[in-house]
């Protein structure tokens, strides 16, 4: 399973058609809030995708609830939840939900960890990135029990990767 993931692009369409063309083998595009485009935008087209404090479109669904090869995914922009301030909403929630990946935005910042065995990903900004200079975007693999979530800047360079093996329950 392969995921891509973007957040808070805030008006660059191209960014997202440029993103999606350099990963053509993945199987699902997820862009976790504001893309600030219209939810029919023909750059959204395929994506899943939630609604951001900064998207006026009301078709946009605050949160996402999606199951691929038998893990749970959870998608919100994450402003509801106040992850500025705390991620600890994200994290009942995430709980609620029994979600196995949580994918969110809006602090801008890049990141990810795992939580009782839970993933949550933060894929960082592709226009106005917080605590790196580099814009952001991540990309989501699971294989055997392992997650693997590899940064990308805006030019598709590496920022790191990083693997996250489940334990045994």
């Amino acid at each position: 399973m392969k995921l891509l993931v973007m957040s808070d692009t805030h008006g660059d369409a191209e960014i997202i058609q440029v993103v999606k063309e350099r990963h053509p083998g993945v199987d699902v595009v997820i862009h976790c809030g504001d893309s600030e485009l219209d939810y029919q935008h023909p750059y959204l087209e395929g994506v899943k995708r939630v609604r951001g404090n900064c998207d006026r479109d009301s078709r946009f669904p605050e949160e996402l609830q999606f199951e691929i090869e038998n893990k749970k995914v959870y998608v919100t922009h994450g402003h509801l939840l106040n992850v500025k301030s705390t991620t600890m909403n994200l994290f009942y929630r995430a709980k609620e939900v029994e979600a196995d990946a949580v994918l969110f935005g809006h602090s801008h910042l890049l990141g990810a960890e795992l939580i009782d065995n839970i993933l949550f990903v933060n894929p960082g900004s592709l226009l106005k990135p917080r605590g790196i200079d580099e814009k952001s975007y991540a990309v989501l693999e699971y294989n055997d029990s392992i997650w693997k979530v590899t940064a990308y800047t805006d030019q598709g360079e590496e920022i790191f990767q990083k693997e996250y093996p489940l334990e045994e329950l």
